[in-house]
């Protein structure tokens, strides 16, 4: 996957991965028993709990594991993502669900949706001038009192996003912390290396 629109570092998982056997690893971290649903647990949790209307859009959602999770769950839910090498398992593996092909700073779809979930690391793996552009764009996805979820890396580098970026990033279209974790499994919020937010639109 390249072009001027994606990631250096996109870019390089993309030249590393051999896509098969990603697609493999969590097939068979399930069959051993291992969680593997962290972030459809979460995603489930908050849509029962807030509560919201609308279907779930899985943003950057790659090969649809948990956009294909959460309709296993009965939950109505799309995925989009800009890859269209990884929307090609999604589609193969779930052709019921909607799949859209789009930039997530730029793509239109003609629905708005309860929550927008971003449970695949977006926020590191998008060009650092993308990232308010796809906040606010995914931010217009969402039905009032609708949920925008991110889980990704806190990393310290001179280009690495921080929680207070991100969160401008949010306050400015609108959208108010409504819960912060250290994982998707809700441990609490520690500063620590990663962090899982959620943000409501008023």
């Amino acid at each position: 996957m390249t072009g001027e629109h994606v990631s250096e570092r996109w870019a390089k998982w993309r030249r590393d991965i051999d896509l098969e056997e990603y697609h493999a690893r969590w097939e068979r971290l399930e069959a051993t028993g291992t969680a593997a649903h962290g972030e459809a647990d979460l995603i489930e949790a908050l849509v029962r709990e807030v509560p919201v209307d609308g279907p779930v859009l899985d943003a950057g959602c790659g090969m649809g594991r948990v956009a294909i999770e959460l309709h296993a769950r009965g939950l109505p839910v799309e995925g989009v993502d800009l890859d269209d090498d990884l929307l090609a398992y999604a589609r193969r593996d779930a052709p019921h669900i909607p799949w859209h092909l789009g930039d997530l700073a730029a793509v239109q779809l003609p629905r708005r949706y309860g929550v927008v979930a971003m449970p695949g690391n977006v926020m590191i793996f998008c060009r650092p001038e993308d990232r308010a552009p796809i906040v606010a764009n995914l931010a217009a996805h969402l039905d009032d009192g609708g949920l925008l979820v991110a889980g990704f890396g806190l990393e310290h580098h001179s280009t690495a996003i921080t929680l207070d970026e991100y969160d401008r990033a949010c306050s400015s279209v609108g959208l108010a912390l409504h819960g912060r974790y250290a994982t998707w499994e809700r441990d609490p919020f520690d500063g620590g290396q990663d962090a899982v937010s959620g943000h409501r639109r008023a």
